[in-house]
């Protein structure tokens, strides 16, 4: 079954693992404000799981696209032992 064009467009972004993590992180910091009953605790821990996460798959990104351009630290032409 094809899904509409629209459809398609809208649900695009969730194949970013970014975009998940930040989808849950949002959630859980409105439920909090929206009435779900849980400890402070709880929350700052999602959050800040959901932070670091987001903060190291973009490490993640920018180490895979440094090393395909050929400027990360795997690449042959620097020498680190001068």
């Amino acid at each position: 079954m094809q899904m509409p064009p629209v459809i398609q467009w809208l649900l695009r972004p969730l194949a970013s693992r970014k975009v998940r993590v930040a989808l849950v992180t949002v959630v859980a910091a409105f439920g909090v404000e929206w009435g779900w009953n849980v400890q402070e605790e709880l929350i700052l821990t999602i959050l800040g799981a959901g932070v670091a996460l987001i903060l190291g798959i973009a490490h993640e990104d920018a180490g895979r696209n440094a090393s395909r351009s050929g400027n990360g630290p795997t690449s042959p032409t620097k020498s680190f032992l001068k």
